[in-house]
Order: structure tokens, then C-alpha cells, then sequence
């Protein structure tokens, strides 16, 4: 073996044996998916399980999804189930994984129409900013108001459109034993890069306080337990953008 071989296998070993485990955030909420869980590129992936259906959120950015699969697996869970995979933005560190899931197991792709262009044009993903290529992918069920409610399996899916970090940027909740989970993803922006708009972003998020949260799963920056904790991550980024 060559040097250079060596040196990457020894690589691919070492983010393999630092990968975490897939873990339960919540009664029918799991992660199984993020840097450290699936691959370095990846946004948080989260998994909810709304028997007897099984929901996505987001793909990751592609290298990740056999290992997502994985996870989902060692939850006990069989990724057959996977009915739909939800879109909260269309850049390529939450959407690189949808044209392989769709391949492997059909699940019904849900977003906002306006990130079209992103999802099944493949403008504007940031796939060069991270120098991979992106697959098109067709979404199948399009959110086009400024909120609406989908029943897939056990749970209602709740749609909040926000945005400001892309045109249809959405944050998705559901309602489970009185505690309200939010995936609000990229909460954080940034929100001065191509298709942003820091001034609609104000706005959502003052959108996203008031669905007072209990739980918050965030995009890249983790996961934030209780109302108080929720309100102030969002604020942070509320009051950076002045």
C-alpha cells in the first residue's frame, strides 16, 4: 500500500471510529444524521418516527446517507418505512442526500415551492462552496402558503415558511404529550450569503419565538431543551442581525 493510500485509509478510519451513535431526543424524535454522526458535511438529520410511518428531516449532503441508513437501523427502526423526507432549505448540506434516499426507498420529497429552483434545478445550492455535485430532485408534495399541516402516520406535521436564510426556507413542528419540537434549521443563517435577505429574516424569526418551542433541533448548532433555552438561542441571532 502507498503512502498516499495509507494515508487515506488511516483517515477514513479515524472519522469513522470518532462517528457518535444515533440517539433519542424526544419520545418519537431521534437524531441519526450531523458531522458527527454520519458525515463531516452534514447538516443534523432527524428522524421521527409517526408510526407506521418513519419521517425525515432533511438528507445531508450525500456522502452520508448509507451511513444515515445505518442509524436508522441500529434505532431498530426498518427504512422501508421512510414515507417522506421534509426540506427545511435547498443548499446542498440538506439536500444532497434526497435523489439516493428517493432511489433507495421512494419517500414522498416535501418543500416549500419556492426552493424549486434549488431542489429540482440544482441553482443556487452551494454545491461549489463545498465542491461536491448535486443530483436534481423532484419534490413531490410543494408547501406554498405561510403555514400549513400534512398527517403523515401518527403525527400532524406543522409548516412555518421563513425567509431569509433562503426564499423558501420553512421550520417544521409537532405537538407530542404537550411538548412542542421545533426543526428549525440554520436558525443560525448565515443570512448575508446569495438568496439571503437579512431584513425577512428578522421578521421569521420573530415568527419562530412566538411558536414557543419547548424543544428546539437545530440545524448544525444542536439540540436546545426548555422554552427559555429555545427563545434565547433565537434571540441571539435576532439581535446579530441589529
Amino acid at each position: 500500500m502507498s503512502r498516499k493510500l495509507l494515508f487515506r485509509f488511516l483517515c477514513f478510519w479515524y472519522k469513522k471510529a470518532e462517528m457518535k451513535e444515533p440517539f433519542r431526543i424526544f419520545e418519537d424524535i431521534y437524531q441519526v444524521g450531523g458531522h458527527d454522526l454520519s458525515y463531516e458535511d452534514d447538516c443534523s438529520v432527524y428522524l421521527v418516527n409517526s408510526h407506521p410511518y418513519l419521517v425525515l428531516i432533511d438528507s445531508g449532503i450525500g456522502d452520508g446517507v448509507e451511513r444515515i441508513v445505518e442509524n436508522i437501523k441500529k434505532l431498530n427502526f426498518d427504512p422501508e418505512r421512510l414515507k417522506a423526507i421534509i426540506v427545511t432549505h435547498g443548499h446542498v448540506d440538506h439536500i444532497g442526500g434526497l435523489y439516493r434516499f428517493k432511489q433507495m426507498f421512494n419517500p414522498d420529497i416535501i418543500a416549500h415551492e419556492k426552493e424549486k429552483p434549488m431542489i429540482e434545478e440544482g441553482k443556487g445550492t452551494g454545491a461549489d462552496w463545498y465542491g461536491v455535485s448535486y443530483s436534481p430532485c423532484k419534490i413531490d408534495i410543494k408547501i406554498k402558503g405561510e403555514e400549513e399541516k400534512i398527517r403523515i402516520g401518527k403525527y400532524e406535521f406543522f409548516f412555518l415558511h421563513i425567509p431569509g436564510h433562503s426564499p423558501g426556507s420553512i421550520v417544521c413542528y409537532v405537538d407530542i404529550k404537550g411538548k412542542r419540537i421545533l426543526f428549525g434549521q440554520d436558525i443560525h443563517g448565515p443570512y448575508f450569503i446569495p438568496g439571503a435577505d437579512p431584513q425577512l429574516a428578522k421578521d421569521s424569526l420573530k415568527k419562530i419565538i412566538r411558536l414557543d418551542a419547548d424543544i428546539l433541533c437545530e440545524g448544525h448548532f444542536g439540540i436546545y431543551r426548555g422554552k427559555e433555552k429555545v427563545k434565547e438561542y433565537i434571540e441571539y441571532y435576532l439581535k446579530k442581525l441589529g
